[in-house]
């Protein structure tokens, strides 16, 4: 049984930094996608960033490019999204999500479909 969990968030001022946590279980985040999600109030869930670490492939989302970095520590079997410059509009909850299939790049932006074991969320609030 996949468990993700995720830890990291909080309340930070803007242009500050977070660093997202998604713990895994039942699934190694060396074969399968680990992905980053987010959905604010109202708005459709988003793909914030993706990572495939049998290739070192990954997206990010263009909103978040230059701030965003997605990697992997194989030995904890975790993947995380260290968060920097943060704005307002980052503010949501983030979501990691692991693929349902092993060894599928990511290319581009993926689609939450792909993605078929979910963590619980983790609240990032941007605010002064």
């Amino acid at each position: 049984q996949v468990q993700l969990v995720e830890s990291g968030g909080g309340l930070v001022q803007p242009g500050g930094s977070l660093r997202l946590s998604c713990a895994a279980s039942g699934v190694t985040v060396d074969q399968y996608a680990i992905a980053w999600f987010r959905q604010a109030p109202g708005k459709a869930r988003e793909a914030v960033s993706c990572i495939a670490n049998g290739d070192s492939s990954n997206y990010y989302a263009d909103s978040v490019k230059g701030r965003f970095t997605i990697s992997t520590d194989n030995a904890k079997n975790t993947a995380y999204l260290q968060m920097n410059s943060l704005k307002p509009e980052d503010t949501a909850v983030y979501y990691c999500a692991a693929d349902r299939t092993p060894n599928i790049r990511c290319l581009s932006r993926p689609s939450p479909l792909r993605f078929g074991s979910w963590g619980q969320g983790t609240q990032v609030t941007v605010s002064s």
